[in-house]
C-alpha cells in the first residue's frame, strides 16, 4: 500500500470527519436516520434503482410491502455512512479497544476462522455488499471469544478495492478503512488491478484476500453467467475465485447479518479447500447462492443503490 501525497481537500475533508468521528456511537447512529431522509425523500439519491431491484428480486411484494422495505433499505444505508464516519476514528490501538468494547461486529465463529486458516496455503473470503463493509478493516478487533484467539493477524490480510474515480474521496476513504490498522504492520489495501501481481510476488507466503465481489461486472472484467440471482439471470466477475483457483486457495463467503441497528454478526462460511478442484464458474455459483440465501433472510441488509442487472 503506497499512499500519494494527501491534498488539501482530502486532508480538510478528514480533518472534519475526525471531529465528528470522536463523538459517541448513538449520536452516528441519531444521524443516520436524517441521512436516510435526506437520500430518500429529499435527494431521491437513485430512488428509480432501488425501487427496478426491489421489485424484481421480490416480485411476490405487494405495493406497500415493497414501499417498506425500500424505507428500510434506506435507512440501513444512512447507518452504513453513520458508522463509517465513527469507525474512522477508531485509530491504532486505542481506536481498536474502541471498535471492540462497542461490540458493533461479533466474529460469529472464530474456531471456523482457525480452522480453515491452518488448512489453507491461502484463503480468498469473498465478500459483498452486505452488512456494512467499511467497517472491515476491524476485523481483529470483533472476537469476543476470548477462548478461542484468531491465529492471524492483519499483517496477513489483503483487502481489494476499486479505485474511486475523484482522488480525493479515494484517499479519504483509504485512510478512514484503515485508522484502525496503521500501527500494526498492514500492507495489504490494494487496487484490483494489483491484485495478481502482489499474489504472484508472494506465492510462497500466507495470505487471506477478502475479495468483494458481487458487483456488476466492470467493462475489463471476465465475466460469467451464474443463472438466476434474485429471480434475475446475473453476470458474475471471477476475478478473485480464478485467482483461487490458479493458486489453490481455500475459498469461503463472509455473511454479514443485522443482529440490531448498530450491531453486526460476521460469520466466515466455508465453500471449498481448493480452489483447484472447482471452476470459478463454479465457485461464483455457490457464492451466489449463499448470498441469495442472506437476502432472502434479511432483504434490507444490501445495497440496492447500484445497478447490479444491467
Amino acid at each position: 500500500m503506497q499512499q500519494e501525497k494527501r491534498s488539501f481537500g482530502a486532508a480538510l475533508t478528514e480533518f472534519f470527519m475526525g471531529l465528528l468521528a470522536r463523538l459517541p456511537l448513538k449520536f452516528h447512529l441519531a444521524c443516520g436516520r436524517f441521512f436516510s431522509w435526506v437520500l430518500r425523500d429529499v435527494l431521491h439519491y437513485r430512488r428509480d434503482v432501488v425501487t427496478t431491484n426491489l421489485a424484481r428480486s421480490f416480485p411476490e411484494l405487494k405495493y406497500k410491502q415493497l414501499s417498506q422495505l425500500t424505507r428500510k433499505s434506506y435507512d440501513h444505508l444512512g447507518d452504513i455512512f453513520a458508522e463509517a464516519i465513527w469507525f474512522g476514528g477508531c485509530k491504532n490501538a486505542k481506536g481498536r479497544r474502541r471498535l471492540n468494547e462497542s461490540r458493533i461486529v461479533d466474529i460469529a465463529n472464530p474456531a471456523t476462522f482457525n480452522e480453515v486458516y491452518d488448512n489453507s496455503t491461502n484463503m480468498m473470503v469473498l465478500s459483498s455488499h452486505a452488512g456494512n463493509w467499511e467497517l472491515l478493516g476491524g476485523f481483529f478487533s470483533y472476537n469476543h471469544n476470548e477462548d478461542i484467539p484468531l491465529r492471524s493477524g492483519p499483517e496477513e490480510i489483503v483487502v481489494v478495492y476499486r479505485r474511486l474515480k475523484s482522488k480525493t474521496w479515494d484517499r479519504v476513504m483509504e485512510d478512514n478503512r484503515c485508522n484502525s490498522l496503521k500501527d500494526t504492520g498492514f500492507q495489504g489495501y490494494l487496487e484490483s488491478m494489483e491484485v495478481f501481481r502482489f499474489a504472484i510476488a508472494h506465492r510462497k507466503e500466507k495470505f487471506i484476500y477478502i475479495f468483494p465481489t458481487d458487483q456488476y461486472p466492470y467493462s475489463i472484467a471476465t465475466k460469467h453467467n451464474v443463472g438466476k440471482f434474485l429471480n434475475q439471470e446475473t453476470l458474475a466477475m471471477t476475478g478473485g475465485a480464478a485467482l483461487a483457483c490458479k493458486f489453490g486457495m481455500s475459498v469461503s463467503y463472509l455473511r454479514w447479518k443485522v443482529v440490531e441497528r448498530g450491531r453486526y454478526s460476521l460469520e466466515l462460511v466455508p465453500i471449498c479447500g481448493n480452489a483447484a478442484d472447482y471452476t470459478p464458474e463454479r465457485i461464483m455459483e455457490m457464492y451466489y447462492a449463499e448470498l441469495e440465501k442472506d437476502i432472502q433472510d434479511q432483504p434490507w441488509n444490501y445495497l440496492w443503490t447500484h445497478k447490479r442487472w444491467k
